[in-house]
């Protein structure tokens, strides 16, 4: 009983906190057209390194404690972490790869953290028997936040799309 009572109380708090949060989220001035310019910038500079095969200036694109769902469902966590991921993938399927990146969405949850949707297509990937891969295309969800007044990946995920059979 007694458990059954403080369960009870620890949910309606998580409720009243949450009602709180939210709140408090619609209420923060929303961000300016300078900070929407800025995201778009970021990711800019992100597929341009990705372009140059720069793995240590892609990954300074990421928050130090950022989260990466690559399109093969794989997770890793932290900035150095994604820089070592991307030193491997620059030097094996993707050492001959080219992005584009169109960002199609941007959500300020508040003025420091968005939600920004993407569009993605990179051709020149390489299987693992070395094989070029044809074009690919899917989209990119990310949550950006500003940091020290830049606007840099906290979560990153890739969803790929299936590519459609030729009838």
């Amino acid at each position: 009983m007694m458990a059954r009572m403080r369960m009870t109380k620890a949910i309606a708090f998580a409720i009243l906190l949450s009602s709180l949060s939210i709140r408090s989220m619609g209420q923060e001035k929303p961000a300016s057209t300078a900070d929407s310019a800025a995201i778009k910038q970021s990711v800019a500079n992100f597929i341009e390194n990705f372009n140059r095969h720069d793995a240590h200036a892609v990954a300074m694109s990421f928050a130090e404690d950022a989260d990466l769902t690559n399109v093969r469902g794989m997770a890793t966590h932290g900035r150095q972490a994604i820089d070592d991921l991307y030193v491997t993938l620059i030097q094996g399927r993707l050492k001959s790869a080219h992005r584009t990146v169109s960002v199609t969405n941007i959500r300020y949850l508040t003025s420091r953290i968005a939600s920004v949707d993407c569009t993605w297509e990179i051709s020149g990937t390489r299987a693992d028997d070395g094989s070029i891969i044809p074009f690919r295309h899917g989209i990119l969800v990310l949550v950006m936040t500003k940091q020290n007044g830049q606007w840099i990946m906290t979560i990153y995920h890739e969803p790929e799309f299936a590519v459609k059979s030729e009838k």
